[in-house]
């Protein structure tokens, strides 16, 4: 497979999944706008972007479908595809100077507008400004020299200034470290890559553990990365574009507010603050925005965390089928598992677990095998016949759950856990059997339609 950015666009096109905009449109509110009326089945091409000779495209990968596409997968075999690269992650291959596409135009200094250079969208009615929503950050650990990669939001602050929200994660953990010597973190921002390297920046997995690695381990090839022209770091040389620069230590700007992923806004606080120093991009660069709250946006999210999910959750109960984290849930909050149940305690055993797999899961619900995880109207179906509340309910009060949570307070608040299982014994299960129809699967209504 091509595991390129302009490589997915052409299969994107083939498919007929890939829809071009000619008329002029406007970076504020408009690409946002568009994108939301088309729905996750397209990928979109705006071409003549008011204010720039930069396309943009947004949507590579809106669906569970295009996203195991972009893998050569269907989407049952994405999470053991992507646990396969988790455990057995493949090193990158530096090229040599001579492979340079990415620096094709070099900005450096003063030339550094990002502004200018960058068509930058607001997405939200009430974001703070023009926000970078699909790049990706690369550090280096100055202790091991391990890279890091990961998805944070950037607001534009003028020239070569960038805001930064910095989660309390591995990048925030890095530079941290940096900030406690009072130096600077070296960091290089990359625009415009293929479906396989985004997804690979949100794998959830131990500090030490190089995304970049990952992503050549889900596409069972190295990764070609190449050096940064002032800054000691690599990155992939496919890229569009390259942001080179640096996080400050103990600078902190007001950032935000900013429509996230669970449909409401993040505040407004003092955060991080990033200076850019040089700026490389393509012949003819392609700019790639993700609107917030999207499913392009949410999946990306889901699916390194079911794979992680599914793997911890096995362990306290082997019989795990599936894990999903839900759209309505921001793919972040509810989890539905499915298991092939053969004991009592079994589907309280995955609550737990799937509440220790990550403090942003608030409610989970456990199905037995013959509910489609994926399907939500089935699982309501079995919350409504296969549970009820005093015996199969359960709350745990006062946990850190997420901060962007609006009804927590400060990101603490309660877990609640649903067994919405029949019972292990196959006699009393007979009563929770669902209605069939025989022979439904078989019927082609145009054999019947006159």
């Amino acid at each position: 497979m091509d595991f390129t950015l302009r490589g997915w666009l052409s299969e994107l096109e083939r498919l007929g999944r890939l829809k071009t905009v000619s008329r002029q449109v406007s970076p504020v509110h408009e690409i946002a706008a568009v994108t939301l009326k088309a729905g996750p089945d397209v990928a979109i091409m705006f071409n003549n972007v008011t204010g720039y000779d930069v396309p943009v495209v947004t949507g590579l990968a809106g669906s569970r479908p295009a996203m195991a596409a972009s893998l050569g997968l269907g989407v049952r075999e994405m999470l053991n595809r992507f646990n396969q690269a988790l455990n057995s992650p493949v090193p990158c291959q530096v090229e040599a100077s001579g492979h340079q596409e990415v620096k094709s135009r070099v900005y450096r200094g003063e030339a550094v507008d990002l502004e200018k250079i960058l068509p930058a969208c607001v997405h939200h009615e009430f974001d703070s400004g023009k926000y970078l929503t699909a790049a990706m950050l690369i550090t280096k650990d100055p202790e091991t020299g391990v890279r890091n990669m990961a998805i944070h939001r950037h607001e534009l602050h003028g020239g070569n200034k960038l805001g930064a929200l910095l989660l309390p994660r591995h990048t925030a953990n890095i530079f941290n470290r940096a900030e406690a010597l009072d130096k600077p973190l070296e960091v290089a921002l990359i625009i415009g890559a293929h479906p396989v390297v985004l997804l690979a920046s949100q794998a959830t997995t131990r500090l030490g553990v190089d995304e970049l690695e990952i992503a050549g381990g889900l596409m069972g090839q190295p990764l070609k990365l190449v050096k940064c022209e002032t800054v000691d770091l690599e990155v992939p040389v496919e890229s569009e574009f390259v942001l080179e620069g640096r996080i400050l230590p103990n600078v902190r700007h007001d950032e935000g507010p900013f429509g996230e992923y669970p449909r409401t806004y993040g505040p407004q606080s003092r955060r991080h603050f990033l200076e850019i120093g040089c700026v490389t991009h393509r012949e003819k660069p392609i700019y790639h925005t993700i609107t917030p709250a999207t499913l392009e946006h949410l999946l990306l999210g889901a699916i390194p965390r079911e794979a992680t999910m599914l793997q911890l959750i096995k362990q306290a109960v082997p019989t795990t089928l599936a894990v999903h984290l839900t759209p309505s849930g921001g793919c972040r909050y509810h989890c539905v598992i499915q298991i092939d149940k053969q004991n009592e305690g079994e589907a309280k055993n995955a609550i737990f677990a799937a509440l220790a797999s990550s403090a942003e899961i608030k409610h989970v619900v456990v199905v037995d095998k013959d509910i489609d995880p994926f399907d939500l109207a089935d699982v309501e179906w079995a919350i409504s016949t296969r549970l009820q509340a005093s015996k199969d309910a359960f709350i745990v009060a006062g946990a850190m759950g997420n901060k962007l949570d609006p009804s927590a307070n400060d990101g603490l608040g309660d877990k609640l856990g649903l067994d919405a299982t029949t019972p292990s014994d196959p006699q009393a299960r007979q009563r929770f059997q669902k209605i069939r129809v025989p022979g439904v699967e078989n019927v082609n209504l145009d054999d019947y339609f006159d």
